[in-house]
């Protein structure tokens, strides 16, 4: 199966299916610009599948209509999509190029490589495209099977944040991506009636989203800014029926000082950070429309949604629909919580990933006994079976919808001969849900924050860079010696 196959040929192919640039692409343009592309793409030299193994193609490519052709080329010519997101360095660039050992990288020209990281293998320009093939990358040792990577079928990995050590890489088979997203629909409702307002990375969000969209038969309405007026101005143009964002850009719309309505609208989905109560109220209040916050994982897809009780509960992530089964357990003993209390949230669903690429696991390796699937959220649930987020139990720093991991940060900051110990955690913001701190014990005389925040900028995607500095005198530590955290915070 290939999941494009049910994409193209559309059923109504006068329909449109992308708007960007105001420009309007229908399904039956799509369809002939995608198998151009493949066509180009082929000549120039893409790996081709073959049996026992799936080519891993990286795409570097910004927000637009050519994100979308770029991506489905790729996986209708057989390969994996591997998301490179514009933010990274070079360095993170690079150990996403080394961990998923990419076959070849499709680099559009209006994204820059970063320098630092060096042509990244053999050219082929692609002006139809407006895009560069890299190809005869580096080889590099695989800790997995090949052929066990190809049994899977394999359309899609995507790492949890840019180069950490502890992200996996989810592995996302093309009968996975269909079966999530006709999960998620359940609650969306989406039809190929709507027209969809988005505003988040496709980098990102591209597997279920965009998939959902096209699959759907609906049109897309791509901006390259994300400025309230610019997203009133393309809901009230375009009719737009559907926005999907985050917190950050709820606040903004509710604050757009113009007063225009917004008729069409009649789902705003609420994703990607945690959904503040003023938020919430303001957005209302402006639209007259409640936002429904959802809960989304790479790894299972978007299992709840909040449209049932949006108005009433609107920072609540809704119910367990059908198909989804949740658990709230005792993150330490593994036993369920009692009733009223906050639990780690364990779930079972359809369209769970297939694997981690490294350290390789399969699904049935990794999910706790009976198939559940261990989130890491605190979750805490009503009398009327609402859920509600609490927290977090690892210590990842959630930035607008785009991980931080605390221990990437330090290890650059210690970089600097004037620190000794530093610890970095989440604090809470109202518009990207949690923005990452840094407690610092220095050596000798504190060092210039503005030394620390360009040593930051040199290896760290500028959301992972602390927003304050403060120095102390020492940082509390575990029985065991090691730095002791707290979760980070989420309201």
């Amino acid at each position: 199966m290939n999941i494009v196959d049910l994409v193209l040929p559309a059923r109504d192919p006068g329909a449109p299916a992308l708007i960007c640039d105001g420009q309007s692409l229908s399904y039956g343009e799509l369809e002939q610009v995608v198998n151009a592309a493949c066509t180009v793409l082929r000549e120039a030299g893409l790996p081709r599948r073959e049996p026992g193994r799936v080519p891993r193609i990286g795409l570097a490519c910004q927000n637009g209509s050519e994100y979308v052709v770029l991506a489905l080329a790729i996986l209708r010519c057989g390969g994996c999509l591997v998301p490179i997101a514009g933010e990274l360095t070079a360095p993170e660039r690079e150990q996403i190029v080394t961990t998923v050992a990419l076959d070849a990288i499709l680099l559009h020209e209006r994204m820059p490589w970063p320098e630092r990281s060096g042509q990244p293998g053999r050219a082929t320009p692609l002006p139809g495209l407006g895009a560069t093939l890299f190809t005869d990358l580096p080889r590099v040792p695989i800790p997995w099977d090949e052929t066990a990577l190809a049994c899977l079928n394999p359309a899609f990995i995507r790492f949890s944040s840019g180069t950490t050590g502890r992200a996996k890489g989810v592995i996302l088979s093309h009968e996975t991506i269909l079966r999530r997203v006709t999960l998620a629909n359940h609650a969306l409702a989406v039809t190929g009636e709507d027209r969809v307002i988005w505003t988040l990375s496709m980098a990102h969000h591209f597997a279920v989203s965009i998939m959902l969209y096209l699959l759907q038969g609906a049109a897309t309405v791509i901006l390259r800014q994300s400025l309230a007026g610019e997203i009133l101005s393309a809901g009230r143009e375009y009719g737009g029926t559907v926005l999907y964002g985050a917190p950050f850009h709820h606040a903004l719309l509710a604050a757009e000082p113009s007063g225009r309505p917004w008729p069409s609208l009649r789902l705003a989905v609420s994703t990607a950070a945690p959904l503040a109560a003023p938020t919430a109220a303001a957005f209302e209040a402006r639209y007259g429309v409640p936002l429904s916050q959802g809960l989304g994982l790479i790894e299972v897809g978007l299992p709840l949604l909040n449209t049932g009780d949006a108005r009433c509960k609107p920072t609540s992530v809704g119910k367990p629909g059908p198909g989804v089964a949740v658990q709230l357990r005792d993150p330490q003993t593994g036993l369920p919580v009692r009733e009223g209390e906050a639990g780690e949230l364990f779930l079972q669903c359809e369209g769970m990933l297939d694997a981690y690429l490294s350290p390789w696991q399969t699904r049935e390796e990794l999910l706790a006994p009976g198939g559940w699937f261990r989130t890491g959220d605190m979750v805490c649930r009503d009398a009327e079976g609402c859920l509600f987020l609490v927290g977090r139990c690892k210590t990842v720093i959630n930035v607008g919808g785009m991980k931080c991991f605390p221990e990437e940060v330090e290890a650059v900051l210690l970089r600097h001969p004037g620190v000794q110990l530093v610890r970095v955690l989440g604090r809470g913001h109202p518009r990207f849900g949690t923005v990452p701190v840094a407690e610092i014990v220095p050596r000798g005389a504190p060092p210039a924050v503005a030394e620390l925040v360009a040593l930051c900028r040199e290896s760290l995607a500028g959301y992972k860079i602390p927003v304050s500095f403060r120095f102390v005198e020492s940082l509390p530590r575990t029985a065991s010696g090691k730095i002791q955290r707290t979760p980070a915070a989420l309201a």
